[in-house]
């Protein structure tokens, strides 16, 4: 899976010289947090809720409201922009962009194709990736057990749910307490919770929880 595929588009992008009161308005409107900064087709920044806040007036200040809206609507994106903006292309695997942004502690990347940004990839699209792999949104017998991590154990799992007459909806590894183990968190259907117990207690350490969900 690529970037391409998960990223948020058309771009909602601003210019260097609109008002930091027009974006606000605007990030209100289309429900976003952060947009590209484009002149002349080129990206030359990033601006996001936070930096438009921060632009902001305190509110214990002593200046009126009028005031306030006349400083404000003086005051341009390129005054508050992030130059330095991290990029990713389209064509990048999506967990690459999900580390980079981790990584930076980031909200959010524009989407590059031949120069030119042609999306943005946000926290939230990484959501519903996650959503998706882990089979947030369809019924079934959710497992979370511990394993050896050594060659064919997950050949084995696969295969008791299989010949139990078992489907999975998903499946996900992550590192145990130890380096000898591995925690599986999967999702199957056309299985009794019972019976996914009773076929994998000899294949699992120990199950930390299996539910209907």
């Amino acid at each position: 899976m690529f970037v391409g595929e998960r990223m948020s588009h058309p771009v909602i992008s601003v210019t260097p010289e609109m008002s930091i009161h027009d974006v606000l308005a605007m990030f209100k409107k289309e429900h976003i947090r952060r947009a590209p900064v484009i002149k002349n087709g080129k990206l030359v920044g990033m601006v996001s809720q936070g930096d438009l806040l921060n632009a902001s007036p305190s509110p214990v200040t002593s200046l009126s409201v009028w005031e306030m809206n006349y400083l404000l609507s003086k005051v341009t994106v390129s005054q508050v922009m992030s130059k330095k903006v991290k990029t990713v292309d389209d064509t990048t695997p999506i967990e690459e962009a999900a580390r980079m942004m981790a990584d930076s502690k980031i909200g959010g990347m524009p989407v590059m194709r031949s120069g030119k940004v042609v999306g943005m990839i946000t926290e939230t699209d990484l959501f519903k990736v996650f959503l998706e792999l882990m089979g947030a949104r369809t019924k079934g017998i959710r497992v979370t057990a511990v394993i050896d991590d050594a060659a064919g154990q997950l050949a084995k799992i696969t295969k008791a749910i299989a010949d139990a007459g078992g489907n999975f909806i998903s499946f996900g590894q992550f590192s145990g307490d130890d380096p000898t183990t591995k925690v599986l968190t999967f999702k199957v259907a056309g299985i009794k919770k019972d019976d996914v117990k009773k076929v994998l207690s000899k294949v699992v350490q120990k199950f930390w929880d299996v539910r209907q969900s």
